[in-house]
Order: C-alpha cells, then structure tokens, then sequence
C-alpha cells in the first residue's frame, strides 16, 4: 500500500485535480502526502537599466504564487483530514523533471501524482509536457490526472 504520496503542483488547475486524487488516496491508505512546488527561474533578457526592478518584481510574484498554492495545499490537507507536508525546491537551473525525479527518490515516494494539462498537436510540441517526460523516467508508480477541458476547448468538428 500507499505510504508517501508525492504531489507535484504548480498553481494550475490541473494540478490542483492532481492533489485532489492524491489526497483521496492518502485518506484510503492513511498515507503522507508531499506537495512541492518546483520553482523554475528562467533566464530572461532584460534591459540593463531597469532589469534589476523588473526581475525583482518578477520573482516577488513567483514566489507569492508559490506561497498562495502551498497555502492552498494546506488547507486541503486539514479540510481532508490528511498528514502532508508542503515544500518549494528552487530548481537552481535544472529543469523541473529532473528536480521532480530527485525528490521523488529522495523522499521514496511509493507514488507521485501529477496533473496533466491534455495537450496534443503542435502545443504539445512546442510547450513540452512535464508529466510525460516524468512519466518516462520515474521509476516509482505514477498517476496522471487530466484536467477538464473547458466547453470552448473541445474542438467544434466532434
């Protein structure tokens, strides 16, 4: 059975569903759920005069993101009746897979779940998907969970 349940989230709604779906398993197996939060700082091009205050600004509001989601992960885990913990792991340049698989090892997740935005076709392409590329590398079970499409989302030819 389940013992330590690793929650990857990120403010989306998808991963939201995700912790939602972990937590029901943790209540099942009386597990210990881990949410992180990966935060990713991207190399951006600035204008030297003002790019110190804008990358400040930028961060501040990466990190209060951060902050809101693992606060929002608390209070699921209290409203659930559920042991977690939360954590935000600076990926210091490494890109979010490889952080993920670290903790995940690190922590001996017995189960890592993550929400899925459903991308397909050229977004797919273009934006990558964290949850495959983790899928494809995890080593440990892993549960994706799949957003809900939206009505104005679902193509008009079906």
């Amino acid at each position: 059975m389940y013992k330590r349940i690793l929650a990857a989230i990120d403010g989306s709604q998808a991963a939201k569903l995700g912790l939602e779906e972990a937590l029901k398993i943790a209540q099942a197996a009386r597990a210990t759920v881990l949410a992180i939060f990966v935060a990713e700082h991207v190399a951006q091009m600035v204008d030297v005069g003002t790019g110190l205050i804008e990358e400040q600004a930028t961060a501040t509001a990466a990190a209060e993101a951060a902050m809101a989601t693992l606060e929002d992960a608390r209070a699921l885990f209290e409203q659930c009746n559920v042991r977690g913990l939360t954590r935000t792991i600076d990926a210091y340049g490494e890109d979010i897979v490889t952080v993920l698989c670290r903790v995940a090892e690190e922590c001996e997740a017995d189960l890592v779940v993550m929400g899925t935005h459903g991308r397909h076709g050229i977004r797919r392409m273009l934006l990558g998907s964290v949850a495959e590329a983790f899928l494809r590398r995890a080593e440990m079970p892993v549960l994706l969970v799949r957003r809900e499409r939206n009505i104005d989302e679902i193509p008009s030819n079906l």
